[in-house]
């Protein structure tokens, strides 16, 4: 699992084609799209690459997560240190649009390390029995907020390179808001939260779908979703939710972003670690299916997705407020 030369071909590849032909789409000026692509490749050398060594599983199928106590205290410091150096080094790199752009550079990162690494199938092979997988969702749905605090440290090297460039930070939200009140606010915070939630949990489990199949007790199940549909399913999803919280509720990407923590825990609580359906799923089913397609998404995965999506999403929100207005 070393650092290969086809790793980091396909990674760049990927960055350097699918990125301007998918931004090509929404007419995106040239310019910008290079400032997009040069934010996302630093986010994947910095973070996904050079990283990759801090945060690969043991087992060279295995899945990139705390769960097992892989991680040491000076590897999670890496972990954070690794996405702060990569937000401030996008950040000069997109300037003077840092501000707006490097944030692309962590969540990239993170994404390297979720398409890299295994998937919740590959957890739960060697977490099987009842105890095993008590103990597996246990620790996962309290995951997702790590992955949150390590993208927070990405988005704090943006800062810290925009206060070092002599730039006053800019609030993720429009400035023409007339309505300053803090209990305002704070209700469009929460009420963004939720729909965010509500609005991922439907998506992805329609997006991201293998096989399903009826069961009697619990309604359906279904097989492990690819890579690629989870990628796809979850920036999708909270694309339209971070799209949806910035047009109706003027809150800017970085509360749907956070919400895949909650996300992750919420699903792994209630729909997959709940006594009787976590038994009804040991006794009945195959490792690879599972009561809610959100429940086949790894935390990383999720939180990684989640802030890419969420950060496009909000941008399309303020295209479209513009082009309203030009009209």
């Amino acid at each position: 699992m070393e650092l290969s030369w086809k790793v980091a071909l396909n990674t760049f590849a990927a960055i350097g084609i699918g990125v301007p032909i998918v931004l090509s789409f929404f007419g995106v000026p040239v310019l910008t799209r290079l400032r997009i692509i040069g934010s996302m490749a630093t986010g994947a050398v910095v973070t996904g690459l050079w990283g990759w060594s801090t945060v690969r599983p043991t087992d060279p199928l295995g899945a990139v997560t705390l769960f097992g106590g892989e991680f040491t205290i000076f590897e999670v410091f890496n972990c954070g240190l690794l996405a702060f150096l990569s937000g401030g080094a996008a950040y000069f790199l997109c300037y003077p649009y840092g501000r707006k752009i490097a944030p692309l550079a962590g969540p990239t990162g993170l994404a390297i390390w979720g398409i890299r690494g295994g998937d919740m199938t590959s957890l739960l092979r060697v977490n099987h029995t009842l105890a095993d997988r008590q103990a597996l969702y246990a620790s996962l749905r309290w995951e997702g907020f790590f992955w949150v605090l390590i993208l927070a440290a990405s988005y704090f090297g943006v800062l810290a390179a925009d206060r070092l460039a002599g730039r006053k930070f800019e609030d993720v939200r429009d400035n023409n808001n007339n309505d300053n009140s803090l209990t305002n606010k704070l209700l469009s915070i929460i009420t963004a939260i939720v729909l965010t939630i509500l609005i991922t949990q439907f998506s992805i489990g329609m997006l991201a779908q293998d096989v399903r199949m009826s069961d009697s007790q619990i309604g359906s199940v279904v097989g492990q979703p690819s890579v690629g549909q989870i990628a796809f399913a979850v920036a999708f999803s909270f694309g339209i939710a971070a799209f949806t919280a910035k047009k109706f509720l003027n809150v800017g990407y970085v509360y749907p972003a956070a919400s895949a923590g909650l996300l992750t825990f919420f699903t792994l609580t209630f729909f997959a670690a709940k006594q009787d359906i976590l038994e009804h799923m040991v006794r009945t089913w195959p490792v690879p299916f599972f009561t809610r397609a959100t429940c086949a998404v790894l935390p990383l995965q999720m939180v990684a997705f989640a802030a890419v999506g969420s950060i496009c999403g909000y941008w399309m929100a303020l295209k479209y407020k513009g082009r309203k207005h030009y009209e």
